[in-house]
């Protein structure tokens, strides 16, 4: 097992709000993707945000998670957090780019290297 499939697993056993989720995700694709697996993360982590969905797993238990686990310098974990959730965060102007001002330094960072602009 890869550290990208571990660290979705260790997302799960943290946040266990993400466990329909991540079971929805296997059943559909047959297995773990993470990339394809933070597409939803991200869109549950940024409504969770906003206050859209009631049921979201809390954005900032998820964001403390993610900063941990970035600051490990895993490579497949670093990748998975970057592309397939700090690239998928609102752009400045839509519902949701709040969130970026939230956070850890290591994704600032990160972030503002992919979006000098927001």
């Amino acid at each position: 097992m890869g550290e990208d499939i571990r660290f979705v697993e260790e997302l799960v056993a943290r946040i266990p709000e993400f466990g329909e989720l991540y079971e929805n995700h296997v059943f559909n694709m047959g297995g773990t993707l993470p990339h394809v697996f933070f597409g939803d993360v991200t869109h549950a982590t940024v409504d969770s945000h906003l206050g859209t969905d009631p049921d979201a797993p809390d954005w900032r238990a998820t964001l403390r998670f993610l900063e941990e686990q970035f600051e490990r310098q895993v490579t497949e974990i670093t990748e998975v957090i970057v592309t397939s959730f700090l690239d998928h965060l609102p752009f400045r102007g839509e519902p949701g780019h709040g969130i970026v001002e939230h956070l850890g330094p290591l994704m600032t960072r990160k972030y503002r290297e992919l979006r000098p602009t927001g």
